[in-house]
């Protein structure tokens, strides 16, 4: 498993978990006392992930534009 991102919250993790899923690409979360949850994923779908977020970050701009 390779880092993916970093989130700020357990709300933050949960969410980017979520949109890995819905792309079918497995991850975990790892976190140590007092740090940042790291998002975890496998190297093979890296790129996939991501991508995936990516695209939700773009659909999400477009949508909060007046």
């Amino acid at each position: 498993m390779v880092q993916l991102a970093v989130a700020g919250d357990i709300t933050e993790a949960e969410e980017i978990q979520e949109i890995l899923s819905t792309a079918g690409i497995e991850s975990e979360l790892q976190s140590a006392q007092d740090e940042p949850l790291t998002v975890l994923v496998p190297e093979s779908s890296l790129e996939d992930a991501k991508d995936a977020i990516e695209a939700l970050t773009e659909d999400d701009e477009l949508i909060s534009e007046p």
